[in-house]
């Protein structure tokens, strides 16, 4: 009968091996911050209304800065505000969202002028999803639906 030796591995070796191991996984990344959307369409929960597409979606921008600030283009305007989160759980692609009080520069633009539209309607949002690429900010009391998508940099 054949003996065959395992290397002994002290406890010590073996408990800062395994240490070492579970500390490479990495944390679940907070979905939205440093992100920005272009949007693409607004689903009202009014039949009559329907969906907005947005023909030029990269003239209404949304980025999630890191410092809490959030930046905008509404159409031919700039805006600005505040934005906060608390995911649904622990890596959730769901949550509650707060957005404004946002300020922006008040230039007339073309038709179909809906930068004061979007302004307003940011403020009124209550809670994100994430799915299939796709950002989805529902607004407080079935007052729709916002679609945005991955903007290009």
């Amino acid at each position: 009968m054949h003996h065959v030796r395992t290397p002994m591995i002290p406890a010590g070796l073996m408990a800062a091996a395994l240490a070492g191991c579970t500390a490479l996984t990495p944390a679940p990344a907070d979905p939205l911050t440093g992100t920005q959307w272009e949007l693409v369409a607004i689903q009202s929960m009014d039949d009559a209304q329907g969906t907005t597409r947005i023909h030029q979606p990269e003239r209404f921008t949304l980025r999630f800065e890191a410092d809490g600030q959030l930046v905008l283009r509404l159409d031919c305007n700039r805006g600005s505000g505040r934005w906060s989160h608390t995911p649904a759980a622990a890596g959730s692609l769901s949550g509650s969202l707060q957005l404004g009080p946002v300020a922006s520069t008040r230039a007339l633009c073309p038709p179909p002028q809906l930068d004061t539209r979007v302004a307003r309607d940011l403020g009124l949002v209550r809670s994100y999803r994430l799915q299939d690429g796709r950002l989805y900010l529902s607004l407080m009391a079935d007052g729709g639906i916002y679609e945005w998508r991955p903007a290009a940099r």
